[in-house]
């Protein structure tokens, strides 16, 4: 993931995005370097034109979340049972939340 974050901020600073430029700022940051996977980030960003992919970002992550929308709908008398049940598996969905957001800082 810290490739692609290289190469969105080379890109963002309107540097050439090449094995050199990532591998840089990778090292910059700390980061080791796999340069197989700077290559071969490079090799498939070649072929992308990343200011399209990001406008078309926000379309493609919408689209799931509005088809999922109707299939969460529950029938507006729910029993209190469901209710107090909705709201723990609710508390574990944002505990399990909370855990993978800690992996991300280690």
């Amino acid at each position: 993931m810290e490739n692609i974050y290289a190469a969105m901020l080379l890109h963002k600073a309107g540097k050439e995005v090449n094995e050199q430029s990532v591998t840089g700022v990778l090292t910059a940051a700390g980061i080791t370097v796999d340069a197989v996977q700077v290559k071969a980030l490079v090799a498939a960003l070649s072929e992308v034109n990343i200011d399209e992919a990001i406008k078309a970002a926000p379309t493609m992550m919408a689209a799931p979340a509005t088809a999922a929308a109707p299939a969460e709908q529950k029938p507006a008398a729910a029993a209190p049972e469901d209710k107090k049940k909705k709201a723990e598996d609710d508390k574990a969905k944002e505990d399990a939340a909370l855990e993978g957001l800690g992996a991300l800082f280690g």
